[in-house]
């Protein structure tokens, strides 16, 4: 909500190699600006992500791949930058209507945003009294408030949760957060399911097999 296009200048000038996370893409405000047929956002940052806050401006971003930085990178990181805490739901969900908000209030095209998968591979507890809160109980919680969130707005889930567990969690998940590239395949199949029901798409009809 608060990018507006213009990257600080002491990260430009510090060169930092961010990996898929380029700082034109952290900072840019495309989403309400640029004109699209639909538009598909993920709550999977708010799940496990957090940012660096500048201890003087109070601006934020990702630090992705820190751990490749130069020594000096990291030192310089560490002493102007503190790492802000996860997100809560509410949180989450509340910058997320704003976003919901200011598009709708731009365009009425179709919004559509991923929920994440809460079956953690190899993860078997079944009792949590002293646990801390766990990432796949995190992860329920972020999908019952989208499940409001979309309720209240209109957009439309991409419902990861279910499309994997249908298929088989253990098989298609790689971790925590990382699908095979056939849950990957699943899930884009959905995206286009969704995008041919709201007319963005033309509906393909499965077609019969005919014995040879």
């Amino acid at each position: 909500m608060e990018a507006d296009g213009s990257i600080p200048s002491d990260l430009t000038e510090r060169g930092l190699p961010l990996g898929v996370y380029p700082l034109a893409s952290q900072f840019s405000d495309a989403l309400f600006t640029t004109d699209a047929d639909a538009i598909i956002l993920s709550i999977l940052g708010d799940t496990a992500t957090t940012l660096y806050r500048h201890k003087q401006t109070g601006y934020r971003f990702y630090a992705a791949d820190s751990e490749t930085w130069t020594a000096n990178d990291r030192e310089w990181l560490k002493a102007h930058f503190s790492r802000t805490d996860l997100l809560d739901v509410s949180q989450s969900m509340q910058g997320l209507t704003k976003i919901v908000e200011k598009i709708q209030a731009r365009t009425d095209v179709p919004i559509l945003i991923y929920n994440v998968s809460s079956i953690i591979p190899g993860e078997a507890v079944y009792n949590y009294q002293g646990l801390d809160e766990t990432y796949s109980t995190r992860c329920k919680r972020f999908n019952l408030a989208l499940t409001d969130l979309s309720r209240q707005t209109g957009i439309s889930i991409v419902d990861v949760d279910t499309i994997i567990a249908r298929a088989g969690a253990d098989r298609l998940k790689v971790d925590a957060m990382h699908l095979t590239p056939e849950g990957y395949r699943l899930v884009a199949e959905e995206v286009v399911r969704i995008l041919g029901d709201v007319g963005v798409l033309p509906v393909v009809e499965e077609q019969p097999c005919v014995p040879a």
